[in-house]
């Protein structure tokens, strides 16, 4: 029995899914085939991914591939209640509801996988967590799953190395068509559209200062240079810092940075990178966004215990009063700011990352003994999406022919 908000807002998610459907053209060629091979026939899918109008679309797509697909959210303010009810009208179990507590979305996590899955598909690492540490018992039909994001992979690589990965995961997130489309282009766009449509504030002439250049950081910043920002890029890795200058950022400390940004935009993964030293260092009304999974990059707690008061500023903006006499504006909770505050990655990114995640379902059903370790995506797999992709814009490529490809591997001469 899905758990969700309000099943009557099930027509007004069923127009969103299929708005979806309509700019996911890689989803619907696979769906074609797996409608037809069935290759999940069977099989239980634990599903968290922010729960919104594409990775419903994905939800559907493992679905029709013949799975039992049990969907969650991996993220309290990024679900869309009206998608969660036309999802659960569908036929998928959800278990997904804005705003939840922490309480009450950690149930949510352990109810999609009480069904006991034998894929898990994963955004961040919390059903990851959940299987090993806590509930173990719901683990014993899993073949293998896949993590969609930068962060999730980095905690799986860290519990692989430490020898206590249970199954095999397919690290989705180190796919060359996902990091470098999902990453770049998706968060570099989506980023913005939150931030513009919360704030209804200009970017061009703002300095904007831009914490973390791995792929996430690189599209950001980029984002924010073509609409006419300044923008300053904060990094502990020398080679990124030197590869942001390069750009052409101009790049400092976040010490420096917060005497003189406009818009702070956190893409790190790592926690207290924005601290409260540095936001009684900041100009009146800066702006304060994260775009990390976690709401652990802009240090809340020590800004909401500090604070003199907070008010609501505009709806998802928390205005702070700081002791210094000035104010900081909190964009989402200091949650996920395309998402919390808009509808996330466009369609046409999504169908990309979506056709890797349903290929690489389809890889662990079909080899059941796969070893547990932290895996590349097959490059087969990969350069399928690439081609489908290509083929989807409208575009052809080149081939090598045979006496090309002699020669590059060294054959001839």
């Amino acid at each position: 029995m899905s758990t969700i908000a309000n099943a009557a807002l099930a027509p007004s998610g069923k127009t969103k899914i299929e708005w979806a459907r309509a700019h996911m053209p890689l989803l619907a060629a696979l769906e074609e085939r797996l409608a037809r091979e069935k290759p999940l026939a069977g099989m239980r899918v634990a599903l968290s991914i922010h729960m919104e109008a594409k990775t419903a679309r994905l939800a559907l797509l493992l679905q029709a591939a013949g799975a039992q697909v049990y969907a969650t959210g991996c993220n309290p303010l990024s679900t869309q209640d009206d998608v969660a009810a036309g999802l659960a009208d569908m036929g998928v179990q959800v278990f997904a509801i804005h705003g939840a507590t922490n309480e009450q979305y950690h149930d949510h996590l352990v109810q999609a996988l009480s069904c006991k899955p034998h894929i898990v598909i994963d955004d961040g690492g919390d059903l990851t967590q959940i299987l090993h540490e806590e509930r173990p018992d719901l683990a014993e039909c899993v073949l293998g799953g896949c993590e969609e994001t930068t962060t999730g992979v980095r905690r799986l690589r860290a519990r692989a190395a430490a020898g206590r990965l249970r199954y095999p995961v397919i690290c989705v997130n180190d796919a060359q068509m996902k990091y470098l489309f999902d990453n770049r282009y998706g968060t570099g766009q989506s980023v913005w559209d939150g931030i513009m449509r919360t704030t209804n504030l200009i970017v061009a002439g703002k300095l904007v200062v831009v914490a973390g250049y791995g792929w996430c950081g690189k599209g950001c910043a980029m984002r924010a240079k073509g609409m006419g920002a300044r923008v300053a890029v904060c990094e502990v890795n020398p080679v990124r810092a030197v590869e942001a200058a390069m750009d052409g950022f101009t790049v400092m400390p976040m010490e420096q940075a917060a005497r003189v940004g406009d818009m702070f935009v956190t893409v790190t993964g790592c926690k207290d990178v924005i601290r409260l030293e540095h936001m009684l260092e900041m100009k009146e009304g800066a702006l304060l966004m994260n775009a990390g999974h976690f709401d652990v990059e802009i240090d809340v707690a020590a800004l909401r215990r500090a604070a003199l008061s907070c008010r609501e500023a505009r709806a998802n903006i928390e205005r702070f009063a700081l002791p210094n006499g000035r104010h900081v504006d909190l964009l989402a909770q200091g949650r996920l700011v395309n998402l919390a505050s808009g509808d996330g990655h466009p369609a046409e990114i999504m169908d990309i990352s979506f056709a890797l995640q349903a290929l690489s379902c389809e890889y662990v059903a079909k080899h059941p003994r796969l070893s547990a370790q932290a895996m590349e995506v097959p490059a087969e797999i990969d350069e399928k999406v690439a081609r489908m992709k290509l083929a989807a814009m409208g575009y052809a490529m080149d081939a090598l022919t045979e006496e090309q490809r002699a020669y590059l591997e060294g054959a001839e001469g």
